[in-house]
């Protein structure tokens, strides 16, 4: 009877081990809180479980829960994987977690091209662009490793996010002279960025003209973003003109006649002391000047037919100002705060949260539709381009 019973136990802690193709198919799934629960309970993964259980942390508010997987990865058989390695090093840059993917980076036992080009992409995506040429250097210098037209590509995005536009043109120069890499279009593009985000929207005009070929549909695009970002209507309706001459498709639907369409309700997610905020409509709030800090409220983001006065309080229910109110009174001081918004942050609550980072000596973390946005000390890493 003995036996029988010791049998049976045997049998149900067997059955209670969760395999890795159960961790599989929850990492697809996105049940990325479940498959951590069950890791903590025992379940045995193997690399590619712990590849998808990661690439299933791409949203920030899952930070936590891919340090916790990436920890579980550190103490397994497998740490060494290369290829899951670099899917933690990616998901970190998504995670705008730069610190902990360069910890991770530099910790690797192997790496390969895609690690450098991770690492490098990362650090330009999240306002870090000097930081990530500073990389570059190091990948050709110390290592020895030859860059290639992949590389280059993610380095000018790089000068572009910092900037850089005279190390910009000597990089391009020694892609053919030192490298024997003929320029294509897309490094082109990349010029063409520089030039744009550095606020010298004439030179890149300029420099589309003498292009070695006829400007394609991707040069277009870009000027007409950049003239969108820089506030030159003029120069975006020309340039979506010749957009528009070479591709229909790109026409702006909101130029054609269609039913106006429902109004998005602003959404912010904070990530915070392990649990989700969600705010949609704030509750009535009293208005707070901020005029010692040089905030002058920017009504020209509210496009409502109100007075001036209505105007600046109208600005206040911005939704992600909320949730940063809410992070500071409810997370531990000095930490970082990250906001997640479903719609693109307006000229008017980007320099506010630039104000508040400076007030409150903070990093304040904003990912919205278009990039992710790191206030500290009263500036931003987008350079006010976004």
């Amino acid at each position: 009877m003995r036996k029988l019973v010791l049998y049976d136990k045997q049998q149900q802690q067997r059955e209670a081990v969760v395999g890795p193709g159960e961790l599989i198919g929850l990492g697809r799934e996105g049940r990325v809180k479940e498959a951590v629960e069950k890791l903590d309970k025992g379940a045995r993964a193997d690399p590619q479980a712990f590849y998808e259980l990661a690439a299933a942390c791409s949203n920030p508010k899952l930070l936590e829960e891919l340090r916790k997987i990436h920890d579980y990865f550190l103490r397994s058989p497998f740490r060494a994987d290369l290829q899951v390695n670099n899917k933690m090093l990616e998901m970190y840059a998504k995670c705008a977690a730069m610190n902990h993917a360069r910890r991770t980076f530099d910790h690797m036992p192997d790496r390969n091209m895609d690690s450098w080009h991770i690492m490098i992409d990362g650090y330009a995506v999240n306002g870090l662009g000097d930081v990530a040429l500073q990389l570059f250097e190091e990948m050709k210098t110390k290592y020895g490793i030859a860059p290639t037209a992949h590389t280059f590509t993610l380095v000018l995005n790089a000068c572009a996010n910092s900037e850089a536009i005279e190390e910009a043109f000597l990089y391009f120069d020694a892609m053919s002279r030192d490298h024997g890499i003929e320029p294509g279009v897309e490094h082109y593009v990349g010029i063409i960025e520089v030039l744009g985000k550095s606020g010298h929207l004439n030179e890149a005009v300029e420099y589309i003209e003498k292009l070695p070929f006829e400007p394609t549909v991707t040069v277009w695009e870009s000027l007409l973003n950049l003239a969108r970002m820089n506030g030159d209507i003029d120069l975006e309706d020309r340039a979506e003109e010749l957009l528009v001459s070479l591709d229909p498709t790109k026409v702006n639907p909101k130029k054609l006649p269609t039913p106006p369409p429902k109004r998005r309700l602003g959404i912010n997610m904070l990530d915070g002391r392990n649990k989700l905020v969600e705010y949609r409509l704030p509750p009535k709030i009293e208005k707070k000047v901020v005029n010692e800090q040089r905030y002058v409220p920017d009504t020209r983001y509210v496009l409502h037919d109100i007075d001036q006065e209505a105007k600046e309080q109208a600005l206040l229910y911005h939704s992600e100002r909320l949730a940063i109110a809410y992070g500071l009174i409810s997370t531990p001081a000095r930490t970082p705060l990250r906001i997640i918004k479903n719609l693109r942050i307006c000229g008017d609550c980007h320099n506010a949260i630039k104000i508040m980072s400076r007030i409150v000596g903070r990093e304040l973390i904003v990912r919205d539709n278009k990039r992710f946005h790191h206030f500290k000390d009263g500036k931003c890493s987008c350079g006010d381009y976004w």
